[in-house]
């Protein structure tokens, strides 16, 4: 059995910035537009994968997963005033304990002016994505609303937070959209001793 918290762990910034791991993909099954397999296919070239589609497991559920890919979803939720994504890795999808937490309809997977509206707890989702054996990762967290990142960060470690996304190219609207430097936030995440992961929020039909 694959321990995918240690697998996660052992990722350089060199696999990130070399294109050997991208944990961070969409597809159609929420608002990317690549399809699911053929995004596998493509990511035979790497290491390792992770297809995260926004608050469903689906794309896990009705296709066959190779070894290379890392089972993986996109929650929103809010923490506070602060509006965030949290990336689950490592997951079983068959959790009974992550079923709350997923999207009902298609819609929830997609528009962003449904999605922001996101009822989930963050400590609760945290500790659902931890009872179906994953680990809970702040995704492109230099986006976030928060006064002060670092205390937004040591308070969601408190909920049991594992990782931040760290080597991240903030493309489309999120470069725009940006309070942090990725410097600052690989700095706040060694300070409280998190697993540092990577993506590239592919939202295409090219890996």
């Amino acid at each position: 059995m694959i321990n995918y918290k240690e697998l996660i762990r052992s990722f350089t910034q060199e696999d990130y910035e070399n294109n050997r791991v991208n944990l961070h993909i969409h597809s159609k099954y929420s608002d990317g537009k690549g399809d699911f397999n053929d995004l596998i296919k493509q990511g035979s070239k790497y290491k390792n994968i992770a297809i995260s589609d926004h608050n469903t497991v689906k794309g896990y559920l009705e296709n066959e997963i190779p070894e290379y890919v890392i089972p993986a979803v996109e929650f929103d939720v809010w923490c506070g005033y602060v509006f965030m994504h949290l990336l689950a890795y490592g997951i079983d999808v068959k959790s009974k304990a992550l079923e709350p937490f997923l999207a009902k309809t298609k819609r929830e997977t997609e528009l962003d002016i449904i999605r922001i509206f996101a009822k989930r707890d963050i400590k609760k989702l945290i500790n659902a994505i931890h009872e179906a054996g994953g680990i809970a990762v702040i995704a492109h967290p230099a986006c976030c609303w928060a006064l002060s990142l670092d205390r937004f960060i040591k308070k969601l470690k408190s909920y049991g937070l594992d990782g931040v996304e760290v080597y991240y190219p903030y493309p489309r609207h999120r470069g725009i959209i940006k309070f942090n430097t990725v410097a600052n936030v690989k700095k706040i995440a060694e300070k409280y001793n998190l697993i540092m992961t990577g993506g590239t929020d592919l939202h295409g039909e090219v890996l």
